[in-house]
């Protein structure tokens, strides 16, 4: 088995052989389940529907107020005012111990630092919480029902994913970080390409030198890849970490891929070489080398968000320093330089040492700890037409404030550009940093020295009681056709563009569908009232944040059905929690025909649709798809058959 099969193996309830394969789909135990108070926005509507019942485990679900909070919008600003206390409220309703109030950390960044621990199953409400394979864990970001159902019942489903492995070699240079890596990947392989709703197990010679940080940003990334979750097995580098935690280390599962691991493919990438890699807009895979870009001016340089790791930001105060010893002038912008810490206890080390000042002198705000700029919904936002350099994930268009241009680097190639606000190669002052310094300031070993714990690799301990169904079969679903004409749509429309982030705090479905799409397409409400309620898209349709609001606002303009070449993995769960018919539909001659304003008919149930007089078939939903389907969705699918309900759906 892959690393990820073992995990899901070790966490299945009812296997009738002791191993799983891809296309299994799986009842499995949840170790915990994760949301900011975004995502709470929409959870708590799912929770409330189910009854507002108890917990599963309330010391296993982790809420931290950080997605639309800086002090000037939590002090003015009503909507995130209501986010901030509905998960206040709800913290002290049902006594969640890991409740982490506004500015206090980023969600990811303290779970993955204090928390979570190899082996495990976690399940969030953020497309990035595939963060925590960094970790060794299977992490997954899913859409709020299906969170909130795994933080009640202590359960979930997943179809066990295809997998493949990106084989990092050679050593990159001091200086090229996690960020590096990952865009390099991005642009060799592609997003939403090789990585679709697969695992992608990072492996390698390379892979053991890589601190638990780079790891985190890799795996944090694998989201823009396309990756269902990214992975990396636990070694010595990670037992050295967790030996240094105060809690949270013990029962650990270092598991090991077998060597004959059934990867559908593997992808060598030699880092020997590795340059300073920058994303243009409006991809995370639009990757060229720094120098491509060296000068292009720039009106806001942003070090935060989090992607952007300790290591990151010690790195970027070391760059700066080592170019303001040098007598380099600094260009001062005020308010558009900002570096974010991702947790106090990030920004209380970091102060000790000095580092903060370093930024300060170089002009740079030093803001509390949130996603800030990331988001572009708080009151930190690029204006329209202005171009950033940022150390965060996402640069889709809007994506930092409507009308900007995001530009995606590590947090050194950040602080080298916003010396002169132009984009800079950073190696000149890497070359002046002292890599036994940086170490000393990280608090941390190589991971290889005296006192790391001895790392015993495991196998899976299954308990066979039951058939594992195969997600390739066929169930029986009811016939309902839809006939409607078609709004078309290109490939990688991701779930920014369906219902901005600054709209996310609506949970009224009317409210959304009136702001779905308006940045990109404003006359779509107005077209799917009119009768165009039927979205043909091509590759990657909902790609990007995990937000089911992106579903609601959909359901809420009235869209009957969407129809496309392939589906992000966690939007396609969205679709189906919400009873949203979809359909994929690969056959050219389709898309040929059922251009903007074609006529088409649905039978979602026989799963065809016919177009201009000719018939094509949809690739086939597994049963549980079907199943929930035919209950209408998941909550109440959840209402008639409570803790059984994936058991019952499954059999």
């Amino acid at each position: 088995m892959t690393l990820t099969q073992k995990i899901l193996a070790q966490h299945a309830i009812g296997l009738d052989r002791p191993w799983v394969e891809a296309g299994d789909v799986l009842q499995i135990r949840v170790d915990w389940t994760i949301a900011s108070e975004l995502a709470w926005n929409g959870m708590d509507r799912t929770y409330s529907s189910l009854g507002r019942p108890p917990l599963h485990d309330p010391e296993r679900f982790f809420l931290a107020v950080d997605h639309t909070v800086d002090p000037v919008t939590l002090a003015e600003d009503a909507r995130t005012q209501k986010l901030v206390q509905l998960s206040r409220s709800f913290a002290k309703e049902r006594g969640v111990r890991h409740f982490y109030d506004a500015n206090e950390t980023i969600l990811h960044t303290k779970f993955y630092r204090d928390l979570v621990e190899p082996g495990q199953v976690v399940l969030g409400a953020d497309s990035h919480t595939s963060s925590h394979g960094g970790m060794g864990a299977f992490a997954i970001g899913l859409g709020g029902a299906d969170v909130t159902a795994a933080m009640v019942l202590g359960q979930s489903w997943i179809e066990v994913p295809e997998a493949i492995a990106v084989d990092y070699v050679g050593m990159p240079p001091f200086g090229m970080g996690g960020k590096d890596v990952i865009l390099k990947t991005l642009g060799d392989l592609g997003r939403n390409t090789v990585a679709m709703e697969r695992t992608v197990e990072y492996r390698g010679d390379a892979v053991s030198k890589f601190s638990t940080d780079m790891r985190f940003t890799i795996a944090n990334m694998t989201a823009e890849f396309g990756g269902l979750n990214g992975i990396f097995e636990p070694d010595a580098m990670v037992a050295a970490w967790l030996a240094a935690r105060s809690g949270y280390r013990d029962g650990v599962w270092f598991f090991r891929a077998d060597d004959d691991a059934p990867y559908v493919a593997r992808y060598r990438i030699d880092l020997g070489k590795l340059a300073p890699m920058i994303a243009r807009p409006y991809s995370p895979d639009n990757v060229v080398e720094v120098t491509a870009e060296a000068g292009r001016a720039l009106d806001g340089v942003f070090i935060g968000a989090c992607t952007t790791t300790e290591e990151e930001l010690v790195l970027g105060a070391l760059v700066l320093e080592a170019a303001l010893t040098a007598g380099h002038g600094v260009v001062q912008r005020p308010g558009k330089k900002i570096v974010v810490p991702g947790d106090l206890t990030i920004r209380d080390r970091m102060a000790a040492a000095g580092l903060w000042a370093i930024y300060e002198r170089a002009g740079f705000k030093v803001s509390v700890p949130g996603c800030s700029m990331c988001l572009g919904v708080a009151s930190e936002k690029a204006e329209p037409g202005e171009h950033w350099l940022s150390s965060q994930n996402r640069n889709f268009p809007n994506r930092m404030g409507q009308g900007s241009h995001a530009y995606l680097a590590s947090g050194a190639t950040v602080a080298a550009s916003a010396l002169d606000m132009k984009l800079t190669d950073p190696r000149a002052l890497l070359a002046k940093v002292d890599p036994a310094r940086l170490a000393r300031l990280l608090q941390r070993g190589d991971g290889a020295g005296a006192g790391v714990p001895e790392v015993r690799t495991r196998e899976p301990e299954m308990t066979v009681l039951a058939r594992a169904t195969n997600g390739h079969g066929a169930g029986k679903a009811q016939s309902s056709v839809i006939d409607s004409r078609v709004q078309r749509f290109g490939d990688h429309v991701d779930t920014d563009a369906i219902i901005p982030g600054q709209f996310c705090h609506l949970t009224k479905l009317d409210e959304l569908g009136a702001k779905a799409f308006i940045f990109v397409r404003p006359d779509f409400a107005a077209r799917v009232a009119a009768g165009d309620a039927v979205i043909v898209a091509g590759e990657g349709w909902g790609s990007g944040s995990s937000r089911e609001q992106a579903v609601w606002a959909l359901q809420g303009a009235g869209v009957r059905a969407v129809i496309a070449r392939s589906f992000a993995f966690i939007h396609k769960r969205n679709l189906v929690n919400e009873a949203l018919p979809y359909l994929v539909v690969t056959d050219d001659r389709f898309h040929e025909l059922a251009a903007d304003g074609a006529t088409v008919s649905i039978d979602a149930a026989a799963g065809r649709v016919t177009v201009a007089g000719e018939s094509f078939a949809a690739r086939g939903a597994t049963p549980m798809i079907q199943a929930l389907v035919r209950e209408g969705g998941l909550v109440p699918a959840i209402k008639r058959h409570g803790k059984n309900v994936f058991v019952d759906l499954a059999s």
